[in-house]
């Protein structure tokens, strides 16, 4: 599979040569989802999906990007990429099948001791490094350091638009299944993560335990939504980029709209970027 994640780029995601060679990729590989029909068929589903065109693709010269948390796609303004170059980054999506059959995604809480984001949930991820090949391979390398897992466990199917963190890092969300959630044992860096946990993916696009915040930035108004989730005694709080990111990835896995209105925002993108560009 690394030899195939190797080959993987955001940039092929959107091309017939990537969709073809994965969805080849998925049905070779049919075994590897064991005795569940439904991570096959949601691995064959996804392959298949193509994500909203962004500055990166030739014929959409007019778009360009949002912010905090929301996809790219967003707004249609002037095309102006020469002058905004973010940094990039990539985050997993790693879904699995839970016990009572629901599907379920791999979160972590960062260290307290982190200069930015401390204590926040977030997913595994993290800088593209030089030697990184591809998205896939930024995003399974920066997981198998935070939280020890295995990238053979994973098989990458899909790629979401990229989202704009708060400090304008341009985030690719890689959507991975883990076939065999038993083969992982989470080994958390003590340096980058207090907690290893997961929760239903299905939870994104339902209006329970939500909440939104309204704020504002150039002049435009959006909606910071929050999760609460409570597991083994523990709660948790998932919002911002990380909320915005699986409320995407539910609205496509399960092909709706979430319950509620995610109220994007219309931002256009700045000419410089300087402490007064960050948002509130």
């Amino acid at each position: 599979m690394l030899s195939i994640l190797k080959r993987v780029s955001s940039s092929m995601a959107s091309t017939p040569s990537f969709s073809n060679s994965l969805s080849k990729f998925v049905m070779d590989s049919s075994n590897c989802f064991g005795s569940s029909r439904r991570l096959f068929t949601l691995a064959q589903q996804l392959c298949g999906y193509t994500h909203p065109p962004t500055f990166d693709d030739e014929e959409t010269a007019g778009k360009v990007v949002s912010q905090v948390g929301f996809a790219e796609s967003a707004t249609p303004i002037v095309h102006q990429s020469e002058t905004f170059r973010p940094k990039r980054a990539a985050v997993l999506v790693c879904l699995f099948e839970g016990n009572d059959g629901d599907l379920r995604v791999i979160l972590t809480k960062r260290s307290s001791g982190l200069s930015t984001h401390s204590g926040e949930v977030s997913l595994p991820g993290g800088k593209a490094e030089e030697g990184d090949a591809n998205d896939a391979e930024t995003a399974t390398r920066e997981a198998k350091e935070e939280i020890g897992l295995d990238p053979s466990l994973v098989n990458v199917v899909t790629f979401l638009e990229p989202f704009l963190s708060k400090h304008l890092l341009r985030v690719i969300p890689v959507i991975g299944i883990l076939y065999d959630n038993k083969a992982f044992k989470p080994a958390p860096n003590a340096d980058e993560v207090e907690a290893v946990f997961d929760a239903p993916l299905e939870m994104f696009i339902k209006d329970e335990n939500r909440r939104a915040e309204e704020r504002e930035w150039m002049g435009e108004k959006y909606l910071i939504h929050y999760f609460d989730y409570e597991t083994n005694n523990n709660k948790y709080v998932i919002w911002g980029l990380t909320a915005g990111i699986l409320i995407r990835a539910a609205s496509v896995v399960y092909r709706t709209s979430p319950a509620f209105l995610e109220q994007n925002p219309k931002f256009k993108v700045p000419r410089v970027v300087d402490k007064d560009t960050l948002t509130p």
